[in-house]
């Protein structure tokens, strides 16, 4: 075939562990179809034989292994080795329900690698939350400073973005692991075929019942689910790799990465330290984003039982590793200066809210009117030069005056208390602030989840590894 033709078959080709797949397909297929007697036993026998063949002529040549799933390409390599009623192999059965079965098995592979990424780069996040529940850190909304808080706080809220996309890809993967074989065409076929038992054989936990929505409809909401749930995962770790980018370009940054394999030195200025990590996190998550949408606009618009959207390998989960991965890197590796976060946190105004929270439990003094005087304050150190902690008290004391027509029930002490940046932090008594006891709560409760998460996931991969285990001594038996 020349460069210049089109490869009609190229969706058959490559990805995943398609061929892999058809192989556990055709075992559990001629097993299903020598039990129930559709296939006499002696024929099946000798079919199982060739199956065993072809797989066996392959691990010893690695030069005839196949690259194509396509069942037209296979069937003549087993009846080259078990002759022409090999081809009762194919009984009931259709590339469509093969190509949808082959897709969910790629599909169900790939969240499972995925997920247990998701995994570890969540235990990443809350080893160093572990680290950090005394270290206070600005925090932004609007792109400016707007209030402290803790790292471990901010990284906790990451650590609950990503506990999402793992517990959508979960429920994702129980609706994914639904099996079409067994649904031929569209309309499953003469042959009393045991679709239960192809099912369980292929570690599927139940059928895609609706033989025209096997083929047809489930290849396209299922591939766009676990689509839309990797897409989620990259929006947060791009914002992730952009926020502490953004660090970079402060003369000293409160937290970036440790000098290593993560970062580079610029080729012709010898004291830059370029964050060569944060950079590709950000390009791969986006470039991961973008490849989710094409299952979308190749499903778009079509018609049901056309081959667009109806790939072997409709998701590939490549990208999706990589990303986790490098994000799990990527907070291993971050070095934070407590001393020159803090010191962040004083060179702007953003304790300041504390003031009108004060005003109000202390002395009943409304919120808007310790808000107006608070942010007047601002107005008139920032015009200053001033830091807030270098106002004087008796100016301070002045600003209210005239702003509340009364005189600031605060003493000095107390004020300056109150515009700590500790006090704010940790004085907080909302539900999932970032007050020492509150934080340790949440680490306990999603240490928990991760546990569990990873209990369900061992769960799945057992679960398939032990019917993988049942098919290989059933067809070994049926030899």
């Amino acid at each position: 075939m020349s460069d210049s033709t089109l490869d009609i078959n190229a969706s058959f080709r490559g990805g995943g562990r398609s061929v892999e797949f058809l192989d556990q397909i055709n075992k559990a297929s001629i097993v299903m179809l020598a039990g129930t007697g559709i296939v006499p036993r002696d024929v099946a026998q000798r079919i199982a034989r060739g199956i065993a063949e072809v797989i066996d002529n392959e691990s010893k040549d690695p030069g005839t292994r196949r690259t194509s799933a396509d069942y037209l390409d296979y069937e003549p390599r087993l009846i080259a080795v078990a002759g022409q009623e090999a081809s009762r192999l194919h009984t009931g059965r259709s590339r469509q329900d093969l190509a949808s079965t082959i897709a969910r098995m790629n599909l169900r592979d790939g969240l499972l690698q995925v997920i247990d990424a998701l995994i570890k780069a969540r235990e990443a996040l809350l080893k160093r939350a572990e680290e950090h529940i005394e270290t206070i850190i600005p925090a932004y909304t609007h792109g400016v400073q707007a209030q402290p808080t803790t790292f471990a706080h901010y990284l906790l809220a990451f650590e609950s973005a990503l506990a999402r996309a793992t517990e959508r890809l979960q429920e994702t993967y129980v609706r994914v692991n639904k099996c079409p074989l067994g649904a031929a065409a569209l309309a499953t076929s003469s042959f009393p075929l045991d679709r239960n038992r192809l099912a369980e054989q292929l570690g599927f936990e139940g059928l895609v019942e609706n033989a025209y929505d096997a083929n047809h409809l489930a290849p396209v909401d299922s591939a766009l689910e676990v689509a839309a749930a990797y897409s989620s995962a990259a929006v947060q770790t791009g914002m992730f790799a952009q926020d502490i980018h953004a660090q970079y370009a402060e003369p000293v940054p409160w937290f970036m990465l440790a000098a290593g394999e993560l970062t580079g030195t610029s080729s012709i200025m010898p004291q830059k330290r370029n964050p060569a990590a944060l950079e590709q996190l950000r390009a791969q998550s986006s470039i991961l984003l973008s490849e989710m949408q094409t299952m979308t606009f190749v499903a778009h618009n079509n018609r049901p039982g056309m081959f667009d959207y109806r790939m072997y390998d409709p998701v590939p989960a490549g990208r999706a590793l990589q990303v986790f991965k490098l994000f799990k890197q990527v907070v291993e590796a971050l070095v934070v200066n407590k001393a020159r976060a803090l010191e962040e946190v004083h060179a702007d105004y953003s304790t300041t809210t504390e003031i009108a929270d004060a005003l109000l439990q202390r002395a009943e003094v409304p919120f808007r009117t310790g808000h107006h005087f608070a942010s007047r304050l601002t107005d008139f150190g920032r015009g200053k030069g001033l830091k807030l902690q270098e106002i004087r008290f008796t100016e301070v004391a002045r600003i209210y005056q005239e702003q509340a027509k009364a005189e600031l029930p605060l003493t000095e002490k107390e004020f300056r208390e109150v515009i700590s940046a500790e006090y704010m932090v940790f004085g907080r008594q909302g539900l999932g602030g970032p007050q020492k006891s509150e934080t340790k709560r949440m680490l306990a409760v999603a240490i928990k989840a991760v546990q569990t998460n990873t209990a369900q996931l061992n769960k799945h991969a057992e679960h398939l590894a032990s019917r993988q285990q049942s098919l290989d001594q059933a067809f070994s038996a049926l030899i």
